[in-house]
């Protein structure tokens, strides 16, 4: 009896020094830092970005209530499937259809997976708030009354509605865009200058599709873009590529559309190096763009 209870005890203290080690290990992923973030070769990335998504989720079986990860692993997948994956797809569309909409199909998935990270980072610090988000998504959100957790509600907002626009086949998940526009409005309350205008740059290309709200959807766009780019201080590529490709093409202003563009590659990606990689995958973007204004203007 006396063995037994020994070597129970020793199982229980490696059992806890192991979930003690995983914890210090994900406290340092989840930290980051700016080693991607700052590369200036998103090929490179691209290839290393799924052994540490992979890592994380090999941690997360360990600590699966781990925030910091949880957080991270949203994040990540959602950044990985627009700049690698959605990115691809829309390239490779002209040439090979089939190609493009398998990839699409993946980026949903990836999406699927960061939102549910995300909901699970949620869920954590308010039990319950997954199934409240569904029944009633504002009355939901607003329990949530602290800026510090604005990166899960904007990490999981942005994952769940990239895969709705990639869901227009997929009604049920259709359906589900007022949990994303209450989880984006909330974040907006709590920290609207929330990464040097994250939020805004998000909403530039959402209020075109948000859903019953007065006023001209384009005009709100704008008005985002520009706390958008006075926020960033102009140094962000991003804003001018959405705005073109939501706002221009939309009203058939080819000069704005070449102009934004322009203005996105002039953007210097060393002048920021903690957004450089950001800023070298939205002007390849802004590229690719300017390449099809044949086909996206009618004159």
């Amino acid at each position: 009896m006396g063995l037994a209870v020994v070597l129970f005890a020793l199982v229980n203290v490696g059992c806890a020094v192991k979930k003690i080690a995983v914890n210090k290990l994900g406290n340092a992923i989840a930290s980051g830092g700016t080693t991607y973030a700052s590369d200036d070769d998103p090929e490179l990335v691209r290839e290393a970005v799924p052994f540490s998504l992979k890592l994380m989720e090999s941690l997360l079986e360990e600590s699966p209530r781990h925030r910091g990860l949880l957080l991270a692993a949203s994040k990540g997948f959602t950044e990985y499937a627009y700049a690698f994956v959605l990115e691809d797809a829309d390239e490779i569309e002209s040439r090979d259809l089939a190609e493009a909409t398998r990839l699409r199909g993946r980026a949903r998935r990836l999406d699927l997976r960061a939102r549910d990270y995300g909901l699970r980072g949620l869920e954590v610090r308010h039990p319950g708030f997954s199934k409240a988000l569904r029944e009633n998504p504002g009355e939901a959100v607003r329990r949530i009354n602290s800026a510090k957790e604005v990166p899960w509600l904007y990490w999981t907002a942005a994952s769940w509605g990239e895969a709705i626009s990639l869901s227009k086949d997929n009604p049920d998940l259709i359906a589900e865009q007022p949990m994303v526009e209450a989880l984006i409005d909330r974040a907006y309350k709590l920290d609207p200058d929330f990464e040097a205008g994250a939020i805004d740059s998000l909403l530039i290309t959402y209020e075109p599709s948000r859903q019953g709200a007065k006023g001209d959807p384009l005009a709100r766009s704008r008005e985002h873009f520009a706390r958008a780019v006075a926020l960033s201080h102009g140094q962000l590529a991003g804003p001018y590529v959405s705005l073109a490709e939501t706002v221009s093409v939309q009203k058939q202003d080819r000069a704005e559309f070449q102009s934004l563009l322009n203005r996105a590659l002039a953007v210097n990606p060393n002048d920021k190096p903690e957004w450089r990689l950001e800023n070298l995958v939205m002007q390849r973007r802004a590229r690719w763009l300017l390449a099809r204004a044949d086909e996206l203007f009618v004159e």
